[in-house]
């Protein structure tokens, strides 16, 4: 009899658990899709690069996502391809912005210096934003509903659990890849 309770409490723990970690993820996300399907790839294998679209302005900031004028450039006119021709009746025709989702908005306290990892140290955009240049579509983009920031801060899993190393953009993350290449910094070069 004595043995009865703590045996029930474990057969009422362990599915509990096991049910918190399977669901607590798909409550706390919310998916939001990207304005427009867009292929990393094929802009990729014509031999563009990151920066021919993510660039870092002049004075070291970074541009982000690519203004609609810089993608008219290529494509000003509708044709055969149903992405291309949304991209020109929405926002090249208008003259709009395409309102692109970060997967990698960071903390409103997070300053990042694009332009001293990727023009100063020359860190590939790969190791932090992982194979891009190989997808084919515009991922949508996971919300937490608590913080607003994208799960890409946390990575696939919220253990962190066997995720690569450009799955996951937290401050140890960042912390651990300044200790590897020998540069401590103080939190204020980060945190504004």
């Amino acid at each position: 009899m004595k043995l009865a309770a703590p045996v029930s409490f474990a057969a009422g723990l362990v599915p509990a658990l096991a049910a918190g970690w399977l669901l607590f993820p798909h409550l706390l996300y919310r998916s939001e899709a990207q304005p427009l399907p867009f292929n990393h790839k094929v802009h990729a294998e014509q031999g563009m690069a990151c920066a021919d679209c993510h660039a870092v302005t002049p004075d070291g900031r970074f541009a982000g996502f690519p203004t609609t004028e810089s993608c008219a450039g290529c494509h000003a006119e509708k044709g055969e391809n149903p992405a291309i021709n949304a991209l020109v009746a929405k926002y090249v025709e208008p003259g709009a912005e395409v309102p692109w989702l970060s997967n990698a908005r960071q903390p409103d306290n997070v300053y990042f210096p694009h332009a001293s990892h990727v023009t100063g140290e020359k860190i590939a955009c790969t190791r932090c934003h992982g194979p891009r240049g190989e997808s084919t579509t515009a991922r949508e983009v996971q919300v937490n509903r608590l913080s607003g920031y994208p799960r890409d801060i946390w990575g696939p899993s919220i253990s962190r659990l066997g995720r690569k190393d450009w799955q996951g953009m937290k401050m140890s993350d960042c912390i651990d890849c300044h200790r590897a290449g020998g540069r401590e910094s103080a939190c204020i070069a980060c945190h504004k």
